[in-house]
């Protein structure tokens, strides 16, 4: 019973990671925290499996419609992927409640950011398909390459000490700053995600902050729910995912904050 709870929960996490490009993990690590009594820093190391799963799942699909900037997804990946194994090594000498408050600011954050957005994201994701079924993205060309690259430092950083791929701050960053459309910023994000997840997993999986035992059925429901979500994106109205999303990360944020203002741990 608990593994299908894990597989069901992976695969609805799996299902928005795809649709917004921001990995699935920005859930499953306070849920696994807050409801699963998991500590906070095995909670992170196997949210980082799921990360890895939604990126190779979703990726295969958005390779195939070419809505992938490969060159400007590698050129970020190499600031990510630092910024991951770095504050991997670091995370041991963080205090729990620190990294539960980080996380609590990071998920209201995000909530912010998207709802900023959020009425601008059915226009860009309604893009017709050609004759051939491919999806026509309109021609762009990426600017800002500095803050592109500055951004994804710290979004690797956060993947590192929070578990998740850094989609939250990297989709922003591509969409509003370097002039990316956001469907391209969205799959782009889902193919560096895995990546930037598995630099951070690495230190985790030595430390023995993966529990496998949870880590694999939530690996089945994310990569079943991934590759439907990445289907699924072109013909969705994907603007009431994403307040459905926010949604559950305001309930976390105020859940994790409830924790620590009464003094409790989500652990």
């Amino acid at each position: 019973m608990f593994s299908a709870l894990l597989l069901v929960m992976g695969f609805f996490a799996g299902i928005l990671g795809a649709l917004t490009g921001i990995g699935g993990g920005v859930l499953l690590t306070p849920i696994l925290a807050l409801h699963f009594g998991i500590p906070i820093r095995q909670a992170i190391g196997t949210s980082l499996v799921a990360v890895i799963t939604t990126s190779a799942a979703s990726s295969s699909v958005h390779l195939q419609r070419h809505t992938t900037d490969i060159r400007l997804g590698m050129t970020l990946e190499l600031a990510t992927a630092f910024g991951a194994a770095v504050t991997a090594y670091l995370v041991g000498y963080f205090n729990r409640n620190v990294l539960e408050g980080l996380f609590a600011g990071f998920l209201l954050y995000s909530s912010i950011t998207i709802l900023a957005r959020g009425g601008k994201l059915k226009d860009e994701e309604t893009v017709p398909p050609n004759t051939n079924g491919e999806t026509v993205i309109p021609p762009y060309e990426p600017q800002r390459y500095p803050l592109g690259l500055a951004a994804s430092l710290v979004a690797g950083g956060l993947s590192g000490l929070l578990g998740i791929g850094g989609g939250p701050i990297k989709v922003p960053v591509m969409f509003i700053f370097m002039k990316v459309p956001l469907m391209v910023a969205t799959a782009t994000s889902n193919f560096m995600i895995g990546v930037t997840a598995a630099a951070s997993a690495i230190v985790y999986y030595r430390r023995g902050d993966i529990l496998v035992e949870i880590a694999a059925p939530l690996a089945v429901g994310v990569f079943l729910g991934s590759l439907l979500g990445a289907r699924l994106a072109p013909r969705i109205q994907t603007k009431y995912v994403v307040y459905l999303l926010v949604a559950i990360m305001l309930y976390l944020a105020g859940h994790l904050c409830v924790h620590l203002l009464s003094g409790g741990s989500a652990a």
